[in-house]
């Protein structure tokens, strides 16, 4: 796997797999690279954090290995674990065979490699050499305090104990990514062993030219419209923001209507798409939602510098 010479070369390469980025954004993922630290980022739902991680890996022609983080994660599941239906068996058939006599021998085999199961943290620190993988470790916010706790010495040397086996070391750090939504504050002990980036959500000159990318062919007037409605939402009192994901799936959705621009009546049937919380959607309906129409058209309208 080769990496990226220069932040430009970056560029080239995250455009050729469909990702957008601004220079300030492939500075920090450059950096990441070339000096083998952690890259955090952080940011609202759907601003790409996520597709950073996916981009990179297709872009390096490597794995992505993709840990998900949730509420009670602990190390068994991100980690190892044994495969104790299989080691069940294996006790059953020494028994069958009368090979178990109490013998503690028999039974050591039991936690070697054929039974053990590798976790995402695990597979990325024990890949073949040179092959370095990306490892994305997404949405760290929903764990709890004690997984990051664990993830600290991980970063710090990549290497783990498994008690049966011995210490493994990674010959080569993984490209590792974290995500936050900040649906909490991560601690500063993690965040100080990562490279950090704050993903904003998207000028319109940013959103269009991903909608573009994305999404070409789609009838002009209607980009330059959904990306005008869009910015002016987020200037809404809104419990929750559109991100760009939303933006995607939205236009999509009015392309598949076959609409060329928008359409009251079919942005009030589609609001859903956009708005995720039943509050937001109520507070958007009628008179403030003809007038948020006519703002984008009239900003849609007028010449960009």
């Amino acid at each position: 796997m080769r990496r990226p010479e220069s932040v430009e070369q970056l560029e080239r390469l995250l455009a050729e797999q469909l990702y957008v980025v601004d220079h300030a954004l492939a500075l920090s993922i450059f950096l990441a690279l070339k000096l083998r630290r952690p890259l955090f980022l952080e940011g609202e739902a759907g601003v790409g954090k996520t597709e950073v991680a996916k981009a990179l890996a297709a872009g390096l022609g490597t794995d992505l290995i993709r840990l998900q983080c949730y509420e009670g994660l602990d190390v068994t599941h991100a980690l190892y674990e044994w495969n104790y239906p299989r080691q069940l068996l294996e006790i059953r058939l020494l028994e069958a065979s009368h090979e178990l006599d109490g013998r503690k021998e028999r039974t050591e085999h039991l936690f070697t490699e054929p039974f053990l199961i590798e976790r995402p943290l695990l597979r990325a620190l024990r890949h073949p050499p040179g092959e370095v993988p990306v490892l994305l470790i997404d949405e760290i916010d929903r764990a709890d305090e004690e997984f990051e706790g664990f993830l600290l010495e991980l970063l710090s040397d990549y290497q783990v104990t498994i008690p049966e086996l011995g210490t493994v070391t990674a010959t080569e750090p993984p490209i590792v990514i974290l995500t936050s939504n900040r649906t909490r504050e991560v601690h500063d002990a993690l965040k100080r062993r990562c490279l950090y980036f704050w993903i904003a959500h998207p000028d319109f000159d940013k959103e269009y030219r991903i909608i573009l990318t994305r999404m070409p062919g789609t009838p002009q007037r209607l980009t330059e419209q959904v990306t005008a409605f869009v910015q002016e939402l987020r200037g809404a009192d809104l419990h929750k923001m559109a991100g760009v994901s939303e933006t995607l799936d939205w236009i999509a959705a009015l392309v598949a209507l076959e609409q060329g621009q928008l359409d009251e009546a079919v942005v009030e049937d589609t609001l859903g798409i956009l708005l995720k919380d039943h509050d937001d959607i109520e507070t958007m309906r009628g008179d403030r939602l003809r007038a948020l129409v006519a703002d984008a058209k009239a900003r849609a309208a007028a010449p960009r510098a």
